[in-house]
């Protein structure tokens, strides 16, 4: 049977204890709780109302999708909600926090390898135990870590693409570029949001609790401008391979057009003999002779001679080799 939602609760003497009831939670021998929502059922949730007499608007953001990280402030405590990276799809994921002095509330509807993590942490490494925000920091600095992956993945496909050690065609390489930029996009939708979050967090006046830990979550930040410069760095460059495969690409086109334009341009004068010589006019002088027939083929080579060399002259076949970049 699945458990309802899960508690922990650090007491003030620092010992850890899992699974206490929630009426149990406001003891006074409690220093403050963590209480994590999972996967939660209808019931479940109306508990951030009835226990936890959350604000009706955090609520409605834990129940629908927020587009962009963000952190609201209210009476007694804060609201952040943060963003997961899905390593198959690099789709968002939403967790929501609730953190006060005495308390932090996490909340998402997609099991979070992190959350859980660090959960069985607390207990093994006392210096989760001290404070609320030592959940909240830890939590954010293990998501952002997990940017770093499909951000590395796809500068390795940039850079595979732009070898071209595989020999693919340039419709192959094209698709992959477009592909590899949609999904730099998707990061970069949800990165740079997080940017931002940890910008106003490290900038707020109302975290008198953050203070002491501003370094860290300055290192956070670092690490997302690193993201952003990376994803910033590779569209660029997913840009210039797309741009020089495109012009290697109406480079081939314009040299299948030379070639059909110097073949029609041969022919062009040759057709217009043949059909000449090929109206059905009872007199036409040269029909008659003896030689006619390979006097005009004659004509039509020399013509064809004549318009290749000239062709020639003006450069038309000189075609430049080489498809890499």
């Amino acid at each position: 049977m699945r458990r309802l939602i899960r508690t922990l609760a650090i007491t003030v003497e620092k010992e850890v204890i899992y699974d206490l009831p929630l009426n149990s939670l406001k003891n006074y021998d409690i220093g403050w709780y963590w209480v994590d929502f999972q996967e939660p059922t209808e019931d479940e949730i109306m508990l951030l109302s009835s226990f936890f007499h959350f604000h009706p608007l955090a609520i409605e953001d834990c129940l629908e999708f927020v587009q962009r990280p963000k952190m609201d402030f209210y009476h007694h405590y804060f609201f952040v909600v943060v963003h997961s990276i899905n390593q198959q799809t690099n789709e968002a994921d939403e967790v929501d926090l609730f953190v006060s002095d005495h308390f932090v509330v996490t909340f998402h509807k997609k099991p979070v390898r992190d959350v859980n993590n660090i959960w069985h942490r607390v207990k093994k490494e006392p210096g989760l135990q001290n404070h609320p925000m030592q959940i909240m920091y830890h939590l954010i600095d293990h998501l952002v870590d997990e940017y770093f992956p499909p951000v590395y993945k796809l500068e390795d496909l940039i850079n595979q693409v732009e070898d071209n050690t595989s020999d693919r065609t340039i419709s192959e390489l094209m698709e992959q570029v477009f592909d590899v930029r949609s999904e730099l996009n998707k990061l970069r939708r949800t990165i740079i949001p997080m940017r931002d979050l940890l910008y106003r967090i490290i900038s707020s006046s109302r975290l008198n609790s953050l203070m002491e830990k501003h370094i860290y979550f300055q290192d956070i930040y670092d690490h997302l401008l690193k993201l952003v410069e990376m994803i910033d760095a590779n569209r660029e460059l997913s840009a210039d391979i797309r741009d020089s495969y495109l012009s290697i690409s109406s480079d081939r086109m314009n040299r299948v057009m030379m070639t059909l334009t110097v073949m029609s341009s041969i022919f062009l004068p040759l057709t217009f003999i043949a059909g000449l010589y090929g109206m059905n006019f009872e007199y036409m002088p040269e029909l008659a002779g003896k030689y006619s027939y390979f006097i005009v083929l004659a004509i039509m080579l020399l013509i064809s001679v004549v318009m290749i060399l000239f062709f020639h002259k003006m450069g038309w076949f000189r075609f430049h080799k080489g498809t890499k970049l």
